[in-house]
């Protein structure tokens, strides 16, 4: 049976379809040998891109970029709203340094270890969780994950309470321990990005992902049609935790420890005001997201310590040298006047330049082609519609 929206359809030629590709390949590559390059940019770096406080800046950027992503996966894809999201990247980081710690396994068993344990707590989690939606929803993910920082903060003898958990350096290859080895663990994190991208694409791309985009729109319609909306929401929910334990794990390593902070509920809310920057649903906003709030958090905090911002007044000093207010501003400011967030609005003035529809347009007839009579094809009254 085929069912027809009245919507049409874009098919976009070869060399359209390949595009988004082969500039993500470009953008890859240029990444890669960035650490080779003599690159300056004033007011954002802190120094060359071949030097290890720029690389660790950049590294840190990919690391919450992979997070955003992962996130971009619940929200964008599923339309999970979660606030315990960071629990998984707070278990990818720990469980790490406790494989590594406790168990005396190299890195790369570490590495499966946290994997696997990060599987096993987020299966458990999300099958509790996804018992309810909406707003419940959000409330059990913080629950879970405010029960796991308090474990961590809690259990000193074990996860070293809120003074947070070293790395142990004595398992892990010399060539990723060190400033000196900055270039190599910058190269790691950008592979960790790079498996997070494809794993999120494959997942929007395949059976799976479509039917969490119509659970999202309509779960129950996708029930009518005897189709199984839990179990594919699991399952997204289960991969975005996996993609966000290996950041963890790439965190953990970058900075050769974690703190109790990578479990907390505030994480999670900061990997959601990057997904809202960059743009709910696309995943190239996510990316863009992750890494301008993390070089916005950066390099505001040297601006706050600078002695210009010193020198004004109390009036304009005390919320000048408070980055989280700056960047609660610029939350606030994108929310009034980029309601898409950067990557939608992008998208949104690229369609009105070709004719076409965008996302939420699309989406706003396919609601009215629900809502319509049958028979006639006009809007039914409030009332009538089921």
């Amino acid at each position: 049976m085929t069912v027809t929206t009245g919507i049409p359809t874009l098919v976009p030629g070869r060399r359209g379809a390949y595009l988004p590709f082969a500039v993500g390949a470009a953008l890859v590559v240029v990444m890669a040998v960035l650490p080779l390059l003599n690159i300056q940019i004033p007011g954002i770096l802190p120094g060359p891109t071949y030097t290890p406080g720029t690389l660790a800046l950049l590294s840190l950027c990919m690391v919450f970029a992979a997070l955003a992503l992962s996130y971009n996966l619940l929200l964008g894809t599923s339309g999970m709203l979660s606030f315990g999201h960071a629990l998984y990247f707070g278990a990818g980081a720990y469980g790490l340094g406790l494989a590594l710690k406790y168990v005396g396994v190299p890195l790369w068993p570490g590495v499966l270890i946290a994997l696997v344990g990060g599987l096993a707590i987020a299966a458990f989690t999300g099958a509790i969780s996804m018992r309810v939606s909406g707003i419940p929803f959000a409330m059990v993910t913080l629950a879970f994950a405010q029960a796991g920082s308090v474990l961590v903060r809690r259990n000193q003898a074990v996860t070293g309470g809120e003074e947070g958990l070293r790395l142990p350096v004595e398992h892990v290859p010399e060539w990723l321990v060190g400033v000196v080895n900055t270039r190599n663990l910058y190269w790691l994190t950008l592979v960790v990005l790079v498996v997070v991208y494809l794993v999120v694409l494959w997942v929007d791309r395949s059976r799976l992902g479509h039917l969490a985009q119509a659970a999202r729109e309509n779960e129950l319609r996708v029930q009518v049609l005897g189709l199984r909306p839990y179990t594919a929401k699991l399952i997204v929910f289960v991969v975005a935790a996996l993609c966000a334990s290996l950041a963890g794990i790439a965190y953990m390593l970058l900075q050769s420890g974690t703190q109790p902070s990578a479990v907390g509920a505030d994480l999670t809310i900061t990997v959601l005001v990057m997904v809202v920057l960059g743009g709910v649903g696309f995943r190239w906003g996510a990316i863009v997201g992750g890494v301008l709030y993390t070089i916005l958090d950066q390099r505001l905090t040297v601006l706050a310590r600078s002695e210009a911002i010193a020198g004004l007044p109390d009036v304009l000093r005390i919320p000048l040298s408070e980055p989280l207010f700056l960047l609660g501003v610029l939350f606030i400011l994108v929310v009034m006047f980029l309601p898409g967030g950067i990557a939608g609005t992008i998208d949104a003035w690229v369609r009105r330049r070709r004719g076409e529809r965008t996302r939420s347009q699309l989406r706003q007839l396919t609601e009215a082609q629900d809502a319509a009579d049958p028979a006639t094809g006009e809007p039914q009254p409030a009332g009538v519609r089921g």
